[in-house]
């Protein structure tokens, strides 16, 4: 059950794929990400004790701790201004690395009730650019 404090929402935006380099994605959009992994470095599962190897290399920035909102749209235009989208050149990038990108949306909808507020130039700037919009809703 979500406590008074937590946030009903928040997003990401993440390119990931098989010759994503993060040093790369970091210089491209002049932002420090929140997570940046290599494809094929060494990582300890969770629970395990054996290391595995990571499958594909991802970059990732959050707004979680950066956008103090319950709507979904402002997280959203968060990204899209912090990054600088859309920008022409992104998907041409993204087919040479063989990756792809998206925006993940976490949405608390413990009513039943929450519709997610995603604007209508989010979702074509993300379709123009070859990206998705994800939404990943939980109800306790």
């Amino acid at each position: 059950m979500a406590t008074h404090d937590e946030q009903l929402a928040y997003a990401s935006f993440t390119i990931s794929g098989d010759g994503v380099d993060p040093a790369f994605w970091t210089k491209y959009f002049q932002q420090q990400p929140d997570v940046a992994r290599m494809k094929g470095e060494r990582m300890r599962p969770p629970a395990g004790k054996l290391y595995a190897e990571r499958p594909i290399g991802f970059w990732g920035v959050r707004t979680k701790g950066r956008v103090r909102s319950d709507l979904l749209a402002l997280h959203l235009w968060y990204l899209k201004t912090s990054l600088a989208l859309p920008r022409r050149d992104l998907p041409e990038l993204l087919e040479q690395a063989n990756a792809k990108m998206r925006f993940f949306c976490y949405w608390v909808n413990e009513s039943g009730n929450r519709i997610p507020d995603i604007p209508e130039p989010i979702r074509t700037m993300m379709e123009g650019m070859g990206g998705t919009i994800e939404i990943d809703e939980y109800r306790w």
